[in-house]
């Protein structure tokens, strides 16, 4: 398959790109020296590429779908000039998604005889038992060593295991290998190194598209927003892919056939994060850790469900556009974005358009797309001061879940009385959903008035149905989603959020020093 395909890249002409300044091979950083290949398939993997082609097995195949981290490689790229390593889930990475990267795995940090201090600290502190979850463990740690800045806290360190399942040892052993690994100055080869490795990372910035495979099957970057357009109006039938953390399981869990990958993260601009004195702009490729400084800045509770939304591997490849595009119904992020009376930017051609977010969803598994037409961003407004918000995610594990229900709520307030309500759920219907009956009844209620809060909280069954799955019954759904509008309700009525907030593990660490 691999040399029938390769050839086929080779002899036919390229659509929708620019010919003189196209290649049709990834380059990236293996070892010191940059390596060129060419994809097996559009879909070949990160994962299947190391242990496969290169049987660099150092690297283990778990979950395949993004949980469990023993697959956790690093991948490093430059910013703002410094070579800068974050962890992702090669199992669901696509090899493509790698252009212009350094890829590092747990072979090429250390070896016996000369281990990584973060290798030499799990030894010291027994933290690996098995040894299969240990690779991508040390991969993650590594990431944060490399973070001098980064502070070596457990709740720091636990933020970053928190994609790392392990089933032999606990986790004490291994904080406290971190913590011993992590509190002294952080030296290695590759701090060693950053000068030479930024200026082999720059040399690989070169500006060209890439395009491997023909009219049929095929990966393809573009550079800038017009190539996209163009190229995607000639495909309409591709797949856009930035982070890779929900098609990847299309390809792993669904074994989905994807014959065309049009990869957004080469497209100049399109991660940007901008700010205005009313707006906040957020670009369609932007990742979650991209983002979550600016999304914490507008609400707190913005920060916490951005720190809550999977794994740091998930949130350094994983998009803000990619989750609202997609349309998932329990996505975390739309029914904010609704609160927040967000804005969505859209491309088809060279026609750009605007529409409110909360109209983008449809139906279930149908948005208001133009076929060839693509997110581009999404415009934030500002919380104005008499405006207050409060969201909410609800999941059976604390981190690295999908929400069984996400509320997410914004009200005018003056003078002790509601106006403007907004009340939006995830996890509740086929779409995210407002529930206008709610909304209605709060409409100029009086912030104190207990009855019209319990006829609030009735008003929710008229607006949702929910299904039962194996996060959660209906029931279970429809009886959350009423206590989390109480929620909102009774802490901007002014009661403590100690009242209603249990306070986590992260917290009392937090407290405690």
């Amino acid at each position: 398959m691999f040399r029938s395909w390769f050839r086929r890249s080779v002899i036919q002409p390229i659509a929708g790109v620019r010919a003189v300044e196209t290649r049709r091979s990834v380059r990236l950083v293996r070892k010191g020296k940059v390596v060129e290949v060419t994809p097996t398939s559009p879909t070949e993997t990160l994962l299947d590429y190391l242990r496969i082609r290169e049987r660099a097995v150092g690297t283990k195949e778990g979950c395949g779908e993004g949980d469990c981290g023993a697959c956790t490689v690093a991948l490093g790229r430059l910013i703002d000039g410094e070579p800068v390593y974050e962890p992702v889930n090669a199992c669901i990475q696509l090899l493509g998604m790698a252009d212009g990267a350094e890829i590092v795995t747990v072979e090429d940090i250390g070896t016996v005889s000369d281990p990584h201090p973060v290798q030499e600290a799990m030894a010291r502190h027994h933290g690996s038992q098995c040894g299969f979850c240990t690779p991508g463990i040390v991969m993650s740690l590594f990431s944060l060593f490399q973070r001098g800045s980064e502070p070596a806290t457990r709740p720091v360190i636990n933020e970053w295991l928190a994609g790392n399942l392990c089933r032999c040892t606990g986790y004490r052993p291994i904080v406290d290998a971190a913590m011993d690994v992590l509190s002294g100055e952080r030296d290695d080869p590759f701090t060693q190194n950053a000068g030479e490795k930024a200026a082999m990372l720059a040399a690989l910035e070169t500006g060209d598209d890439l395009f491997c495979g023909d009219d049929e099957r095929f990966f393809a970057a573009p550079r800038t927003l017009d190539d996209l357009a163009r190229l995607y109006s000639q495909h309409p039938d591709a797949t856009l892919v930035a982070g890779a953390t929900d098609v990847g399981l299309w390809i792993t869990k669904s074994l989905r056939d994807l014959p065309k990958i049009i990869w957004l993260g080469h497209v100049e601009g399109l991660d940007r994060v901008d700010e205005d004195d009313g707006w906040v702009r957020i670009g369609a490729t932007c990742t979650y850790s991209g983002s979550e400084a600016v999304m914490a800045a507008l609400d707190p509770d913005l920060g916490e469900l951005w720190r809550r939304i999977g794994s740091k591997q998930v949130r350094a490849s994983g998009t803000v556009g990619g989750n609202v595009a997609n349309g998932s119904p329990i996505g975390d992020t739309p029914p904010v974005f609704i609160a927040l009376g967000a804005v969505l930017e859209l491309r088809r051609g060279e026609e750009v358009r605007e529409i409110p977010l909360q109209d983008f969803f449809l139906d279930y598994g149908k948005q208001d797309r133009q076929e060839g037409e693509f997110v581009v961003g999404i415009r934030i407004p500002k919380p104005a001061p008499y405006r207050v918000f409060r969201c909410y995610k609800i999941s059976k594990r604390f981190d690295q879940d999908i929400s069984s229900v996400m509320g997410a709520f914004s009200f005018t307030l003056e003078d002790g009385r509601l106006s403007d309500p907004i009340v939006a759920f995830g996890g509740m219907a086929g779409t995210p959903k407002r529930s206008v009956s709610a909304e209605a009844v709060l409409e100029q209620a009086d912030l104190h008035d207990g009855a019209c809060w319990q006829s609030a909280l009735d008003a929710l069954a008229r607006d949702f149905k929910p299904l039962s799955d194996h996060r959660a019954s209906a029931d279970y759904r429809l009886e959350t989603a009423k206590a989390l509008l109480a929620k909102a309700l009774a802490e901007i009525s002014g009661v403590r959020s100690d009242m209603t907030r249990i306070r986590g593990h992260r917290e009392m660490e937090q407290a405690d020093g």
